[in-house]
């Protein structure tokens, strides 16, 4: 009877001992699985600890990646280094990314091919210190002024103007707009720098003054690298860009600002009409990061403060 007891207990110590072990390994595989789980939502850390995680759009939380279309060669704005992508938005992009628990992945275009490829769905927001417009907003021609395809909503998140700027020490008399009739000016593909010249050479022929003539190119370093060689007289493009080529290039002594920037308006990140879920969020994300601080960070850390915002606004642009 005491044999037969002892065995018993004995079996039902061994039991409870492999049951146990069971429920530990149970528990480490669970958990195993639920860091491949957050690693697989995004790349900006862990999902689950992202306070806006839960307001992407529910494809974006499986994928765990926002595909972003920029132009990856506009320093100080986004430009590679060593292979690695940086610059003021990728910065602002991998801040959001915490906030909401996705990886920003940034994909290279030519400036004035980001919109058809958001609207193609090649990417699901375009950000690359694209102005807000009401013409972006509505997908109206710059040219034509006629609707030229659908418009995107814009979540604002810096502000800017364009400056002028030519070889250090041949100016030109150059300071404003009206001071470039009848000279030759580089500016990069599709920006506003680019409208911003047509429409100032309409001016001058109306004037008398004569005509602009204005060389654009795909990206703003190779209007830069045109000006550096006198194939122009002045380069044109939006203010921090500018001041980081004058600061930069040769070691400072290519370039130089002249006159006051113009046409200050709002960068925004671009997003399809139709795909509110993901606008919202990203504006969320964007107030989030103002009110943590890390917006600020990031904009000392570049030092464009001139162009900080204090909220978050959608379609701000005029």
């Amino acid at each position: 009877m005491t044999a037969s007891f002892t065995r018993r207990r004995a079996t039902l110590k061994s039991r409870m001992a492999t049951a146990g072990a069971v429920a530990v390994v149970g528990a480490l595989l669970l958990t195993g699985c639920g860091d491949q789980t957050n690693k697989a939502q995004g790349g900006s850390g862990n999902a689950s600890k992202a306070p806006l995680f839960s307001t992407l759009p529910k494809d974006i939380q499986n994928a765990g990646v926002i595909e972003v279309g920029s132009d990856i060669n506009y320093p100080p704005v986004e430009f590679k280094k060593g292979g690695q992508v940086m610059g003021i938005d990728p910065d602002i992009a991998d801040a959001l990314g915490k906030a909401l628990g996705v990886e920003f992945k940034f994909n290279n275009s030519t400036f004035d091919a980001l919109l058809a490829g958001l609207r193609s769905k090649r990417y699901d927001i375009a950000m690359s210190a694209m102005t807000d417009n009401k013409g972006r907003q509505e997908g109206i021609d710059p040219d034509t002024g006629k609707k030229a395809g659908k418009g995107v909503d814009f979540v604002d998140y810096f502000t800017a103007g364009v400056s002028i700027y030519t070889k250090k020490g041949e100016t030109q008399g150059i300071k404003t707009w009206d001071d470039l009739c009848g000279k030759k000016i580089v500016v990069q593909r599709g920006t506003v720098s680019h409208d911003l010249g047509k429409a100032q050479s309409k001016k001058c022929e109306k004037d008398d003054k004569g005509k602009i003539k204005i060389e654009a190119f795909a990206n703003d370093t190779e209007a830069q690298t045109r000006l550096r060689g006198g194939g122009a007289d002045a380069a044109a493009s939006d203010f921090p860009v500018a001041a980081y080529a004058v600061k930069t290039s040769g070691g400072g002594n290519d370039f130089e600002i002249t006159g006051e920037q113009v046409e200050a308006a709002p960068y925004g990140i671009a997003v399809n009409k139709d795909n509110t879920e993901l606008r919202d969020a990203l504006k969320q994300a964007f107030a989030f990061i103002i009110a943590n601080g890390d917006y600020d960070k990031i904009i000392a850390k570049w030092g464009v403060k001139d162009g900080a915002v204090t909220k978050a606004v959608v379609n701000g642009g005029k």
